[in-house]
């Protein structure tokens, strides 16, 4: 079976409870409720009472065709014990916009509202669209919140970068409408697009010791590589991620190995490799490493310093003349050149794809929430991204490959949902 055509899909038969919370993006719910009500799906809007301050439930009875619920302990509207008969009913509850006070009273089991109670009493998946200020949705206490949500399964659609009501730019803009309503076919679709589809992932930096304390490395903090290993993970994948060291945790329901070197990172994408439909190689890996390793701390009056380096394994280009039908996808970040170097390493390491950045341009570099990326294909086509989350551009490069890694797999048989 071909890839879903989500474009053309409608959700007949489809019934979403969609939560409203009182954030200033609540405006936008407005466009998702009317969306899936277009696609043929039944709506229903429950609303919190920091929401109705933002839009009118009236608003929402209008695009939904059905009553708004908002208080707890208010006369039923159409059934008895409403939070039951709303959660029982729901085939996807969908809260947009998810606020970091919604996500907490879920994530801690509180149910104070109807929306919560609601949310409490479902067996139905639950999908959250956060938005909130960036120093929010970066806080640890969010973050740990997220991180148990995610790994007891709840669905998440991670928020856009871009201008937020403070004025700022940041992480933690509600998606657009479509976007959301997109992740909500994908769900119903079953995520069909890579299930059964295996996917290596390499993500951060490496390291090469010239002594036990220094060490010769760069700033990658493994964002982009953690970015694409989540995305196709949610899309459906079997997702192992190879990863040099970094601060993020790992990711819930994805094989993590955690890796030092370059050599070390070699070894295990050898050893992970050989399943794989897609390879994505976001490492930032070091070229060199010292030509000789001192096991003692090399000290400052030392009259005679060890300067000699020679070349790391080239991960990618070792596994590149072994790849079978696997599609390859490799990231350079560039300071000069881009076309021309990213078209270079394409080339000479038989890449399906790059993924080019120049990482002198604001927000393209290490560390960031976002990319700047320009994609780079084998036929000479070329396509410039605009700023954006790292996790849009993952999701933009899993879809932009697709149908390649489905053509590939189809050459070697059945797709499996076997580990």
């Amino acid at each position: 079976m071909g890839p879903v055509d989500l474009a053309a899909m409608r959700l007949d038969g489809k019934t979403v409870v969609v939560g409203v919370t009182g954030g200033i993006a609540a405006y936008k719910a407005c466009e998702v409720v009317s969306s899936l009500n277009k696609l043929g799906a039944a709506v229903y809007v429950i609303m919190t009472r920091a929401a109705t301050s933002l839009v009118g439930p009236l608003t929402f009875q209008t695009l939904s065709g059905h009553p708004v619920f908002i208080e707890q302990m208010e006369p039923p509207k159409l059934w008895n014990v409403e939070h039951i008969a709303l959660a029982e009913r729901a085939d996807l509850m969908l809260i947009v916009p998810a606020t970091a006070n919604i996500v907490a009273k879920i994530a801690g089991g509180i149910c104070d509202d109807l929306l919560s109670t609601v949310v409490s009493a479902t067996t139905a998946p639950v999908m959250l669209c956060p938005a909130m200020n960036h120093n929010m949705y970066n806080n640890p206490i969010y973050q740990a919140n997220e991180r148990k949500l995610r790994g007891l399964g709840y669905l998440f659609v991670d928020p856009a970068y871009g201008r937020l009501a403070s004025g700022r730019l940041g992480q933690g803009r509600l998606p657009e409408a479509q976007e959301i309503v997109l992740a909500v076919k994908r769900h119903f679709a079953g995520q069909a697009d890579y299930a059964g589809v295996d996917v290596l992932v390499t993500a951060g930096p490496t390291r090469e010791h010239f002594d036990p304390v220094r060490f010769l490395s760069s700033p990658s903090s493994g964002k982009m590589g953690f970015a694409v290993a989540q995305a196709a993970a949610d899309r459906g994948a079997r997702v192992t991620l190879v990863t040099g060291p970094s601060d993020l945790p790992d990711p819930p329901g994805i094989k993590v190995r955690r890796v030092i070197s370059a050599g070390e990172m070699q070894s295990a994408v050898q050893a992970e490799f050989g399943r794989s439909g897609l390879v994505v190689a976001t490492a930032a890996v070091s070229d060199f490493r010292p030509a000789q390793r001192s096991e003692r701390k090399i000290k400052r009056a030392k009259q005679e310093l060890p300067v000699g380096f020679e070349r790391t394994p080239d991960v990618l280009g070792t596994i590149a003349g072994n790849r079978g039908t696997a599609v390859l996808v490799g990231f350079a970040a560039e300071s000069e050149d881009l076309i021309d170097n990213a078209t270079a390493k394409l080339r000479s390491k038989q890449l399906d794809l790059v993924v080019a950045n120049d990482i002198t341009q604001p927000g393209a570099g290490f560390r960031t929430d976002t990319n700047l990326a320009l994609l780079v294909w084998p036929d000479g086509r070329t396509e410039q991204r605009g700023l954006e989350s790292k996790r849009e551009l993952a999701e933009h490069i899993l879809s932009s490959v697709l149908p390649l890694v489905r053509q590939r797999l189809e050459t070697t048989g059945p797709i499996t949902t076997e580990h």
